[in-house]
């Protein structure tokens, strides 16, 4: 990729691509039950971003309650889900500024602050959802925020590194169209 730019059409796709993957990665997080697990035997609590079930023992039935009653769940939700759709957005908009012949570096500026906007509503909604679930929801056992808790901060740090990367492209226009001398470091004796 260094050393035919963003020209060579395989090196193209792979900022669309790590924005896809952030994209699967968001959906896994939205999607998933293993915001809050319990972490020993007996699994007695399994929560999510939209609701959380408890079990009186190892054989009992699950029953589940809407997180979207508290005021807190609500904000979670959605700030996590708005940073979500502005990922999506720009996932769209990283297609488009790839696809055509020239590169608008302006265009991919945008996207990359647009990225930086995603990040911060996604570490709000991120950040809200322990401190106000773990001060409000009584948990039994011993505790841990899970997998799909992961996938929703692998997500906001993709979001943050990728938003570097689009922002920062534009800064080599010259290196990438290729309207720079190559500099050699030779000198002759």
């Amino acid at each position: 990729m260094v050393k035919y730019g963003l020209d060579y059409t395989r090196c193209r796709w792979i900022l669309p691509l790590l924005l896809g993957i952030g994209v699967i990665f968001g959906i896994i997080a939205l999607a998933g039950r293993g915001w809050l697990e319990s972490q020993t035997l007996p699994y007695v609590q399994q929560a999510s971003l939209w609701q959380n079930c408890r079990r009186p023992g190892q054989g009992g039935e699950w029953s589940c309650e809407s997180l979207m009653g508290y005021a807190w769940g609500r904000a979670a939700a959605a700030t996590y889900l708005v940073g979500f759709l502005l990922l999506v957005i720009c996932f769209a908009l990283a297609i488009i500024a790839f696809a055509t012949d020239t590169l608008r570096f302006n265009f991919i500026r945008g996207i990359g602050g647009l990225l930086f906007v995603a990040a911060v509503f996604s570490i709000m909604g991120l950040v809200i959802y322990p401190v106000k679930f773990s001060s409000e929801i009584e948990m039994t056992g011993i505790n841990m925020f899970s997998w799909a808790y992961g996938f929703g901060w692998t997500t906001a740090i993709m979001e943050i590194c990728l938003g570097f990367f689009f922002c920062c492209l534009p800064n080599y226009e010259d290196q990438i169209l290729g309207n720079v001398k190559p500099t050699y470091f030779y000198s002759s004796p």
